[in-house]
């Protein structure tokens, strides 16, 4: 119940925040008000902006909520990649199986990351954040696996392949993708996509390094065909 809820200050927190990442992503900033919010947590009217202070605050909030579950993705994705002691390859298919599932997983944050591109960078959302979790996807990437991290250098053109790899088909699920045959709903397709993606990552990056020897860009153990 509501008042439950309000009594309980973490909890009323969460949901508003739930809440708030919901309608921002469904109907965008400016048609979402803190009313619709609580409406939608199960608070009062009034509870969002006493937590938040503005629906502006209250944005930045999800955002900053949103990415810190991507950098904790990456965080948690290189120490297995550290602990693993396995090859390069191995490596980057799990990273690269990582960040599909976590897109894949999180529906609200691609759309509330499209509506900031759509915005031109003109929306009220917060760059710092944005920028550290690209940057940390950055730098594990160059780290283990030795690639260059200059600007516009080897890492930083690999991540974007991965990024547009997972990220366009998930965007464009119900358009591009249905037109082609691919139903991104159906956890099936969903896989060959990801072993899809995981692939072309892989035997282009080996390509394209070809000098950096067998071990180091060989088949990974797991069967990336689809």
């Amino acid at each position: 119940m509501p008042a439950d809820r309000e009594r309980n200050p973490d909890r009323s927190r969460a949901a508003i925040l739930d809440a708030a990442e919901q309608l921002f992503a469904e109907r965008g900033y400016d048609a979402t008000s803190l009313a619709d919010v609580g409406a939608l947590a199960g608070v009062s009217r009034a509870t969002p902006g006493y937590f938040f202070g503005s629906k502006t605050e209250l944005y930045a909030a999800v955002l900053e909520r949103a990415l810190g579950e991507v950098r904790s993705a990456v965080r948690a994705g290189r120490e297995r990649a550290l602990a693993s002691n396995r090859a390069a390859g191995d490596i980057l298919a799990g990273a690269v199986g990582d960040y599909f599932d976590f897109l894949a997983s999180h529906p609200n944050f691609v759309r509330l990351i499209e509506r900031e591109a759509l915005a031109g960078g003109r929306g009220p959302g917060m760059v710092p954040p944005r920028l550290a979790a690209g940057q940390e996807a950055l730098a594990a990437i160059a780290a283990e696996l030795g690639l260059d991290p200059a600007p516009s250098g080897e890492a930083a053109q690999l991540l974007l392949s991965i990024i547009s790899l997972c990220w366009f088909p998930l965007v464009h699920a119900d358009t591009v993708a249905t037109a082609v045959g691919v139903d991104l709903s159906d956890p099936a397709h969903r896989e060959i996509r990801k072993r899809h993606v995981t692939a072309l990552v892989l035997y282009g990056l080996r390509g394209f390094h070809a000098s950096a020897g067998a071990d180091a860009w060989r088949e990974p153990d797991t069967d990336l065909r689809p």
